[in-house]
């Protein structure tokens, strides 16, 4: 894991449960806690962070590009809780720094609190409970619906919208529901029937949202989805402010489109215009989702206990950025993807300029995930290799700015054979390598096999490959000195014509 053993100081600037802070030191971290922080001006916070290897926040602090690039100490930034969006996560990848969350530990909360807010909107109870409160007596205003055999659309079918579809199917609500990842058939394993988002709006009683806040999702539902919706549709958002468009969904709530609101989350926190929120037919609470005293216990020591495991070794879990470090962990990944990274050296080594294009070649399908783990080990390997010493796993796709992509070709003899291709002006333009068990071995360099496959287990070991035509003895002679008597081991290749006169590739171990 490179950089990140060595993690040690943590800083945490937001109130997160004490667990959290007994947690870690009691696994030999240094923590300092400080929630002023989050309210100060952003210097203060990037002086406080130069000094942090790790940094825990919930929603308040602002992780800005400015406070990541003025902190080149930091390399794991953990929230607790599930939305990053107060993190720049762009700007944390390029600078390899992991962002970590812990997506399961308020689900519940959130969960309960849409469906509290459902029913509120069915019912209106905040407004009849403050009408009451001021002395008036007025029940025939407050002509509720039930919630039976209406239709409720859930945007979103994760943890939290999975939970809200089985509480809601309590009230014999029909739930219907979207997820761009969740297929038809799985959706109905939780009693949800799947929809297309432009078939689902007309069908909706009720809407409530749960997807992260970015580019794809946000005003997900503005003005022309309201206008497809049925007259009287009731919208909900525990999830993210901005997901909603509100000058739609306020304009939607004037002419009588929209039957009321239930909000937890604002596209500027605390609101500033309050026209929405004092609106007769919204519901608002401050950002209560995950607010409660279960929630927050339960994300402190989940976070706790990822940051642990993950620098004792044992696992990585809710990291949002590290795909190829999260690859270490899976059943079996680590041999294949250290091949990749060994492959990436060796090329690397050799390279007096930039590939224009990779491909990566096994004979049978990898997953999308692992592809993105092979790709980002190459290019780690790669680049240091040629001498970047900002690469890490987090930033090494950021860095390599190269073309890549995964070939299944059904000619390749074996399963654990990991054939690289190389479009460049540099002499390598195919590599091979095999995984044998927990073993690395280099197979041959442009289709000229090693005659004895060439152990790469050894990191520490420098591999370099060189062509070479005729005498063996010769070749060894002369680099023999020019490194310094550093060479622990040679591996001669037949070429491809098995004339040993043709030119053939060596590898020099030192």
């Amino acid at each position: 894991m490179d950089s990140y053993d060595a993690m040690n100081r943590v800083l945490i600037t937001d109130d997160v449960d004490s667990q959290c802070v007994d947690m870690l030191i009691a696994n030999g971290f240094s923590v300092e806690k400080d929630i002023k922080l989050a309210k100060q001006p952003q210097e203060q916070l990037i002086k406080r962070v130069q000094e942090a290897d790790i940094l825990i926040v919930r929603s308040a602090t602002k992780v800005t590009s400015a406070v990541i690039e003025g902190s080149p100490r930091l390399k794991l930034i953990g929230r607790a809780g599930t939305g990053t969006d107060n993190i720049d996560t762009d700007t944390a990848t390029r600078h390899g720094i992991l962002v970590m969350n812990t997506p399961g530990g308020n689900t519940l909360s959130a969960a309960e609190h849409t469906c509290a807010l459902i029913c509120s909107l069915s019912r209106s109870i905040p407004n009849a409970c403050a009408s009451l409160k001021s002395g008036a007596w007025q029940r025939s205003t407050f002509m509720g619906e039930e919630l039976n055999g209406k239709t409720l659309a859930i945007i979103g079918l994760g943890r939290i919208g999975r939970e809200v579809a089985k509480r809601m199917q309590s009230f014999n609500m029909k739930t219907i529901g979207y997820d761009p990842i969740i297929t038809a058939e799985q959706s109905l394993t939780f009693g949800v029937e799947f929809f297309e988002l432009n078939d689902l709006w007309p069908l909706a009683d009720y809407i409530t949202v749960h997807v992260p806040l970015m580019k794809e999702t946000h005003h997900l539902i503005n003005d022309k989805v309201l206008l497809q919706c049925r007259k009287g549709v009731k919208l909900v958002n525990v999830a993210r402010g901005g997901i909603i468009d509100e000058a739609a969904l306020l304009d939607s709530l004037n002419s009588g489109h929209c039957g009321g609101a239930a909000l937890d989350v604002f596209e500027e926190e605390p609101p500033v215009d309050l026209k929405l929120v004092q609106h007769p037919g919204v519901i608002c609470t401050p950002h209560l989702g995950a607010n409660t005293r279960e929630a927050q216990k339960r994300v402190a020591i989940e976070l706790a206990q990822q940051i642990i495991d993950f620098k004792q070794g044992h696992s990585l879990i809710g990291v949002v950025n590290g795909s190829a470090v999260t690859s270490q962990f899976g059943q079996g990944n680590r041999p294949i993807l250290l091949l990749s990274k060994r492959l990436g050296q060796i090329i690397g080594a050799s390279s007096s300029s930039t590939p224009k294009h990779i491909s990566l070649s096994f004979n049978h399908t990898v997953s999308s995930h692992l592809f993105e783990a092979l790709s980002i080990y190459f290019s780690y390997g790669y680049l240091q290799e040629q001498g970047n010493k900002r690469v890490n796993f987090v930033n090494a796709r950021h860095l390599f700015e190269v073309e890549m992509d995964m070939v299944v070709d059904k000619n390749q003899e074996l399963n654990n054979v990991l054939v690289v291709r190389v479009t460049s002006d540099n002499e390598i333009k195919v590599l091979s390598g095999i995984v044998c068990g927990d073993h690395l071995w280099l197979d041959s360099v442009n289709q000229c096999r090693f005659i004895a496959h060439v152990p790469l287990d050894d990191e520490k070991t420098h591999v370099i490959v060189q062509p070479i035509q005729g005498s063996f003895v010769d070749h060894l002679r002369d680099n023999t000195s020019k490194y310094q008597n550093r060479i622990s081991a040679v591996f001669d290749s037949v070429s491809q014509t098995g004339n040993s006169q043709d030119q053939r590739w060596c590898a020099l171990l030192l």
